[in-house]
């Protein structure tokens, strides 16, 4: 079944901080915005579970310092350009876009002034925060504020399936000399089975990362590569793909899954500690410390447990000086309701895919190689974050982007020919559709994550990773032969996508030897 097609100037894939600052600054531009979402919750997304805060104004901060601490966590393999735009926009975005006009409540000092904590990594305390719940602050504020703009349409529970492209849908044989361009994107209702075409001159891809492709990971289920797969499959340039962050403290609890405890703890005075009650990172980082780059902590905690055959380690709260229930609430009810009690005892932790530092590549406007298409956020790599990301810089690369996209996008309004339009079939479906076993789909997802886990990790090797393609190219097309005759569901788009983005990663890793940031190779491991 078909649904009526949607006409609009520009379409958002994603309802995070990227893509509603985008459809925002669209429509203040006079465009007419459809934000879409596989959710049927549009605050469920990435930004929602981010903790810590958002890098912003301090009066002993520089745009050049923020920029120096930037690119020497990322190993200086960042865009200069990008990380000027964010270190020069960024904290004035926070200002006045997400203070003075959506209103985030954002947590204030004894002076009046928003309330600044430390990260790792960073020279200065800079960072603005809502207790522990900062992402889902700026997440309900934000979406509030674009719910009141009469010119964004919200389409919840609808799942893309892919790019619309003149030279590959459109029933007009002359567009297969034209340069390509996108128009749109098929999504997909699963309440209804239909399959809506979203028309416009300007689609941005907001759609997160892809920490669910690894077996542990801090993002929500939805977090399978779906805007990196689609852009792929259209023809959009990826880049720094074997770029995936794991947070270094993720709670490693047998009924609580998925939950982050902050880095801010480790700002706080917080240490990391083995099961011998070691406070270990001073070998391993003897500057830093437990506030080191995130790379580094992590791969220290994973050779840590490997040395003592550990499942995990230890955050030692003892030394902190905050009240923890006042301070960090979220994670001390959670833990609490765990049985942990983290003003009394260390909460076990383990590290955790956390955030995709390379992804479809875009230019400073969000604009990637192919005409009409943009990504923004976690999708996108406009090259801020290098080989590894700065502590709470990426929801201000989502506002800063998502800004300029949404800007550059709403200058196409108006610029798909109606005939073109026309030319675009509606969806076609299998001739029989097979039913889909959610077995069959969930397993195959589990070999996708358990394959990038022990292959494509923390800790890669060549061995592991030339394994981890020979089985994901097996997946691959196994998956696609069942997609093409399968009734469509959102997780047998998750799961195809998953494995393309899975495919993608593992392949870029493999092309690249050299061990930096997030990419860390083992010496010595072989051919």
């Amino acid at each position: 079944m078909n649904g009526k097609s949607e006409n609009f100037d520009v379409i958002v894939l994603g309802a995070g901080i990227a893509g509603l600052s985008s459809a925002v600054r669209a429509a203040e531009l006079g465009a007419r915005v459809a934000v879409i979402s596989k959710e049927s919750n549009l605050a469920e997304c990435n930004t929602h579970y981010a903790q810590g805060g958002i890098v912003a104004h301090a009066e002993d901060d520089s745009r050049e310092l923020l920029a120096e601490d930037i690119e020497r966590a990322g190993v200086y393999l960042n865009n200069h350009e990008a990380v000027a735009i964010v270190a020069a926009e960024g904290p004035q975005a926070v200002q006045e876009f997400l203070i003075d006009r959506v209103g985030v409540p954002f947590c204030l000092g004894q002076d009046g002034k928003p309330d600044r904590t430390q990260e790792a990594a960073h020279s200065v305390r800079r960072i603005f925060h809502v207790k522990d719940k900062t992402g889902a602050s700026i997440e309900d504020s934000l979406l509030a504020y674009a719910q009141g703009r009469p010119n964004i349409s919200f389409f919840p529970g609808l799942t893309g399936i892919d790019i619309i492209t003149n030279t590959h849908h459109s029933e007009d044989k002359q567009q297969r000399y034209y340069p390509s361009r996108a128009m749109g994107v098929y999504a997909f209702n699963e309440n209804t089975g239909e399959v809506i075409p979203f028309f416009a001159p300007a689609v941005i891809l907001a759609s997160g990362g892809l920490g669910n492709l690894y077996l542990h990971s801090s993002n929500p289920p939805g977090a399978t590569g779906d805007g990196m797969a689609m852009a792929y499959r259209a023809g959009a340039h990826i880049v720094n793909a074997e770029f995936v962050q794991f947070h270094p403290t993720v709670l490693f609890h047998r009924d609580i899954k998925r939950f982050l405890i902050s880095e801010s703890l480790r700002g706080e005075g917080a240490l990391l500690m083995n099961r011998n009650g070691e406070h270990f990172m001073e070998r391993y980082q003897p500057g830093l410390k437990d506030l080191a780059p995130r790379d580094q902590v992590a791969r220290a905690i994973c050779m840590e447990m490997e040395s003592s055959d550990a499942s995990y380690v230890f955050l030692d709260c003892s030394r902190m000086k905050v009240d923890m229930a006042e301070r960090f609430p979220l994670i001390y009810e959670t833990c609490l309701k765990g049985g942990i009690d983290i003003a009394k005892e260390p909460i076990p932790v383990v590290p955790a895919a956390h955030y995709f530092c390379g992804g479809v590549r875009s230019d400073m406007q969000g604009r990637t190689s192919l005409e009409g298409l943009f990504a923004v956020g976690e999708t996108a790599c406009t090259g801020v974050h290098g080989a590894n990301r700065l502590a709470s810089i990426s929801l201000l690369e989502g506002l800063v982007f998502g800004l300029r996209a949404g800007a550059q996008a709403a200058s196409m309004k108006g610029g798909l020919e109606a005939s073109l339009v026309r030319s675009i079939p509606d969806w076609v479906f299998p001739a029989e559709e097979e039913v889909v076993d959610p077995i069959l789909i969930g397993h195959d997802l589990l070999n996708i994550q358990t394959t990038m886990w022990d292959y494509a990790g923390i800790i890669r090797t060549k061995k592991r990773l030339g394994r981890a393609i020979a089985d994901l190219n097996y997946l691959d097309h196994r998956i696609e032969s069942f997609y093409k005759s399968a009734k469509l569901s959102r997780k047998l788009l998750e799961l195809r996508n998953a494995v393309m983005s899975a495919t993608l990663v593992a392949r870029a890793a493999q092309a690249n030897p050299v061990s930096i940031g997030c990419h860390y190779i083992r010496p010595g491991s072989g051919v």
